[in-house]
């Protein structure tokens, strides 16, 4: 007979029931503004994240396995459930401007946001294989619900069609492979899978279904060869939403591939560490090549993310608490940089003109130095120069790499992050070498500028002091 939980097996859940709450209190509250007041259901949000970020990060409510087991919290929960608030926050902040301005800002945008913030942190957390496909649809219907915001935009229209059969696709592989793991052991829990995976022997069965699963991962962080159609939805959706589903998601999708490589199949790692280093150079290879050839920023930028998984599965191809440490680094760094990447084509662009080519950036540098220094610091973490952010992620999931034992992908990754340097560094050259081509009138929003200031000069600040973000990525793996 099932029991109805306790106030104290909740307690952990504090974060994600407040969100939630909040979230449902919000879709109401939105229903009684009209479109002059509708900022309140804005500020609300962002206010509502900011909170289940601190109640996150102080560890509100204690750790603890709750639900069934269905639910875990732990130290790597905290920080990630943290981190997606922050990073959601931070794209309403750019959303706001830039989607009113063109009519497309409505009361759904944040409400939205706020429930795809929920399925990550419910999948961050997951203990059970039901959580996890909990969590992952959650997060994938607000998703194509918020690319397809702009519904007069054949382009949106068109790249949400895509984002649409991608994550089908996505889904049903990664389920499929979920499903032959429970046929092969009988259990739905992660724990438990892994200790029955450890007893018996390896089977078809087990491999099969752990192949699938490492395929609908793959699939989920967008890395070659399942990435497919993701240019064309970062292209095609409103630049504020290309800001989140770039960024947060990517935590979100982190903890997926360790709740299920670590916590359910982790006695198979020597083979699926092999699948990851596979995608890896795979990713490593078209991102980067492609990318070269790109003239649109926001497809450059896509490329861009495909080459960045490859370097975050160099993590796991390592393996260790030490691997997964990087990794989450990694991933946390990305998404700052991919976030603040996006938002100067929001800070620069202007009624029915979106600055999304390398011509819109040509001679930034003589019209704004400011905007140009801060760009700068962007393409410079990304290309992984030192002192920036980017360098020691790109540093901490080599050296991840080499100490387990692959020392020829660790070469791979060091070959293509030079590669990589030149389609950045292609845009640092155009706003301060070229010509400007035609008016480009950065916007003179104050909160949207302080904020991609913020954003911006927090990739050279957590550069130079980049150990506690460090430390507190091992201590998430300490226990």
């Amino acid at each position: 007979m099932t029991t109805m939980p306790t106030a104290a097996e909740l307690l952990p859940v504090l974060p994600e029931l407040v969100l939630t709450g909040g979230a449902f209190a919000l879709l109401m509250l939105d229903l009684f503004l009209d479109e002059s007041r509708r900022i309140a259901t804005h500020v609300l949000a962002i206010a509502l994240l900011l909170v289940v970020a601190w109640l996150s990060a102080a560890g509100i409510g204690g750790h603890g396995i709750v639900l069934g087991g269905m639910f875990v919290r732990d130290a790597m929960s905290d920080v990630l459930n943290a981190g997606c608030c922050l990073l959601t926050a931070l794209a309403l902040v750019y959303a706001w401007p830039f989607l009113r301005q063109r009519g497309l800002y409505k009361g759904e945008v944040a409400v939205l946001m706020l429930f795809a913030v929920a399925g990550m942190m419910f999948l961050i957390s997951a203990g059970s294989l039901v959580m996890v496909y909990l969590g992952l649809e959650m997060l994938a219907l607000c998703s194509y619900a918020l690319v397809a915001i702009d519904r007069d935009s054949p382009l949106a229209s068109e790249a949400a069609m895509k984002y649409f059969v991608l994550g089908s696709l996505s889904s049903g592989l990664l389920l499929y492979g979920l499903s032959l793991l429970y046929g092969a052991t009988g259990t739905l829990d992660l724990a438990v899978l892994r200790s029955a995976i450890a007893a018996s022997p390896e089977t078809t069965l087990l491999l099969t279904g752990t192949v699938f699963a490492v395929a609908g991962i793959a699939f989920k962080f967008g890395a070659a060869p399942f990435h497919m159609w993701v240019p064309d939805t970062y292209q095609g959706a409103p630049t504020p939403i290309t800001l989140f589903i770039a960024s947060a998601p990517e935590l979100a999708s982190f903890a997926l591939a360790f709740r299920l490589l670590e916590g359910a199949v982790g006695p198979l790692d020597e083979r699926w560490r092999l699948l990851m280093a596979g995608l890896a150079v795979a990713s490593l290879v078209v991102g980067n090549l492609v990318a070269l050839m790109q003239t649109n920023l926001k497809r450059m930028l896509a490329y861009s993310a495909v080459s960045h998984i490859g370097f975050l599965f160099l993590g796991f191809a390592g393996g260790g608490t030490d691997g997964y440490a990087a990794s989450m680094f990694y991933v946390i760094s990305y998404a700052l940089m991919s976030a603040a990447a996006f938002g100067a084509i929001v800070v620069l662009s202007g009624q029915g003109f979106e600055a999304d080519t390398l011509d819109d950036f040509k001679g930034l540098n003589a019209r704004s130095p400011w905007l140009a220094g801060l760009v700068l610091c962007i393409m410079a973490s990304l290309a992984g120069v030192p002192p920036f952010l980017g360098f020691w992620a790109k540093l901490a999931v080599l050296r991840a790499a080499m100490q387990g034992g692959m020392l020829w992908l660790a070469i791979v990754g060091i070959v293509f992050a030079v590669i990589g340097a030149f389609y950045y560094l292609r845009v640092v050259k155009v706003m301060y070498f070229d010509e400007p081509v035609g008016e480009l009138v950065p916007r003179n929003d104050r909160p949207l500028q302080i904020a991609f200031g913020v954003n911006a000069l927090a990739l050279l600040a957590l550069g130079i002091f980049w150990n506690p973000l460090m430390s507190w990525c091992q201590q998430a793996f300490a226990g």
